[in-house]
């Protein structure tokens, strides 16, 4: 159940990302709660997901505020908290979107 709720919050920021009505800055910050909520579910401290991950706290800390993080360090985070297999699905199923309405034509 857990794992569907993180699919779903995942699903509706990539969702609103594609639609046009963010800005990246938004999309940045709505990362930025859902990395910290997972932490938070965990009972972790910055340093402990940290030192899980083999990160600096700094970087988990910009990540958490939504500043100056890497694609890999988002990456091995979603994956830390089972939410790569989520995100990797819907970037697929954008794709395969795309291909079909550009099939279309």
């Amino acid at each position: 159940m857990q794992k569907d709720l993180k699919s779903i919050y995942l699903n509706n920021i990539l969702c609103n990302m594609f639609t046009g009505n963010l800005k990246i800055k938004d999309v940045k910050s709505e990362i930025a709660q859902l990395v910290k909520s997972y932490r938070k579910q965990q009972k972790l401290s910055q340093q402990e997901l940290a030192d899980q991950l083999e990160l600096s706290r700094i970087t988990i800390q910009n990540l958490e505020s939504g500043k100056n993080f890497t694609i890999d360090t988002l990456l091995k985070v979603f994956n830390h908290f089972d939410a790569l297999v989520g995100f990797n699905q819907f970037l697929m199923d954008k794709r395969n979107e795309t291909e079909q309405l550009t099939s279309l034509y």
